[in-house]
């Protein structure tokens, strides 16, 4: 099958971006069911490469940009082996940190799909189709690649095109049946849901932001909105904060947080967790924080959410720094990719000037290492942070 491109449209494939968009394409050669492979090919009959055939605005995810690669189990395995061992040059998997994410879609040059390691359990979550039909042999290759790993679980209801016309695509083990349900980051204990949790049961993509946190802590009045797993008290906690802080608006999410600290520091009087709006919470909060976290969900997952995103981080990055102790220490984030982060900086800056704060960067934070962003592949740096100093 052959996807043929109007003139003048393979420019980007020429450039490296791995995705053909369905207005650049002039022709069809073949009727490809959704998920094939199907060669791309220039106008001029020139062969750029391959990649999973789909439905809707993206046409093909490209997979490689050598038309004569052959796309099977050998392939795979080979790009799943570098990203394995690209982890393993930096240093990420050790006895005291078992768990990051060893696939990164684009990043590691395998659009649609995203893998993370918890201990011996890895967690799949498939974005495309192409990816979903060859779920149960990617498995094998990452119980054969990542020795650590036995179990292998399959997390792709919720991502999956839900147009698709799949028989199968509920989640479920794909190997083994069950998995250590902690995970271990900097030496710091974690409970993973990957059956229930949000993403693939935990945000690994925070362990860097996490660390840093951790070194502003030692004597300060810690608050954690949106904290979720309480990722950030935790180590605010080990870095010596007087009080911790963590709301959430899921109770569940608050047990979770709770069961995590008590994993790590036993009962703890330095923390607290807050079942509560965020926004209400700040708004009759009496307590002066001098560390606030602001980690929000995303607030656009689609362009034309942009204005309500950047209105809803205007407002509660002004609300925060209408609050916040003098001398203090906001940390800021946006996870919304179509958020890009002078967008985001904007935002801030306008909270800043409406709050009447004097405020300075101290860091620009984005995703760590094991979220690497193809550089031909911008839209893959979804991650960005401020962290502030205010007067």
């Amino acid at each position: 099958m052959t996807i043929y491109l109007k003139p003048h449209k393979e420019e980007s494939v020429l450039r490296f971006h791995p995705w053909v968009f369905s207005g650049a394409v002039a022709r069809i050669d073949g009727n490809p069911s959704e998920g094939e492979v199907v060669s791309v090919v220039a106008s001029d009959g020139t062969a750029l490469g391959a990649g999973h055939y789909q439905i809707g605005s993206i046409a093909v995810r490209l997979l490689t940009f050598s038309p004569n690669e052959k796309i099977d189990a050998a392939f795979f395995r080979r790009r799943i082996e570098s990203a394995y061992n690209m982890r393993k040059a930096l240093g990420l998997i050790r006895k005291d940190n078992d768990t990051y994410r060893l696939v990164h879609g684009e990043g590691d040059m395998l659009p649609g799909l995203i893998i993370d390691v918890y201990g011996d359990t890895a967690v799949m979550q498939a974005h495309s189709v192409g990816m979903h039909l060859i779920r149960r042999e990617l498995a094998e290759i990452v119980k054969d690649v990542v020795v650590e790993v036995s179990n292998v679980y399959y997390k792709s209801e919720g991502t999956l095109p839900y147009k698709a016309p799949l028989e199968e695509r509920d989640d479920g083990y794909l190997i083994g049946n069950e998995g250590q349900s902690v995970g271990c980051e900097n030496g710091l204990k974690f409970n993973i849901d990957w059956l229930r949790g949000q993403k693939t049961g935990f945000f690994v993509d925070q362990r860097d932001n996490r660390s840093l946190l951790e070194r502003y802590s030692r004597d300060r009045n810690v608050l954690n909105m949106f904290c979720y797993t309480g990722g950030f008290s935790v180590y605010a906690l080990r870095g010596g904060a007087l009080s911790v802080h963590s709301v959430d608006s899921s109770a569940k999410a608050i047990e979770l947080t709770e069961r995590n600290v008590n994993l790590n520091f036993g009962e703890c009087e330095r923390h607290k967790a807050f079942a509560e709006d965020a926004f209400r919470f700040l708004d009759n909060m009496q307590q002066a924080y001098d560390l606030i976290i602001l980690d929000p969900p995303a607030f656009a997952k689609h362009r034309g959410a942009i204005r309500n995103a950047l209105q809803g981080y205007r407002r509660l990055n002004q609300k925060a720094l209408e609050k916040i102790a003098p001398h203090s220490i906001l940390f800021t984030f946006s996870c919304s990719q179509v958020v890009d982060k002078d967008m985001f900086r904007l935002a801030v800056f306008s909270a800043a000037a409406a709050a009447k704060r004097q405020v300075r960067i101290l860091h620009q934070l984005t995703q760590p290492a094991d979220h690497p962003i193809n550089i031909y592949h911008p839209e893959g740096e979804y991650l960005k942070g401020l962290v502030l100093y205010v007067e």
